[in-house]
């Protein structure tokens, strides 16, 4: 797993964008949404664009170069341009510290979702 920080390192309503490591190239953003955690890669699936840097509305985030804005539950792009979802991650808070546990694909990504 993937040490993002504190809870509280995390503002609402705002992002955070860390490393993925563990042999992966994408980095990931860590959202909150109203105190709920989401993780999700931090490049949108059109284009190279951070998705940390995007606008936030409810579990939407839409990406700072041409608008494509992904669920960030399902990893779903709900428009174009994007077409291909991006990876979900599972994210756990455990003694005071907020953690990432990388999904290997978009496919895995969907159903760990779906359970």
């Amino acid at each position: 797993m993937i040490l993002v920080g504190r809870p509280e390192d995390i503002p609402l309503g705002e992002a955070v964008r860390v490393e993925a490591g563990f042999g992966s190239k994408v980095p990931i953003a860590v959202f909150n949404v109203d105190g709920e955690l989401y993780a999700i890669d931090d490049t949108c699936t059109h284009q190279d664009a951070s998705l940390a840097d995007g606008w936030l509305e409810g579990c939407s985030v839409e990406c700072p170069l041409h608008a494509s804005c992904f669920d960030l539950r399902t990893g779903m792009p709900s428009g174009p341009p994007a077409r291909t979802p991006v990876r979900t991650h599972e994210v756990v808070v455990a003694d005071g510290l907020v953690y990432v546990r990388v999904t290997e694909s978009v496919e895995a990504a969907s159903v760990e979702t779906a359970a």
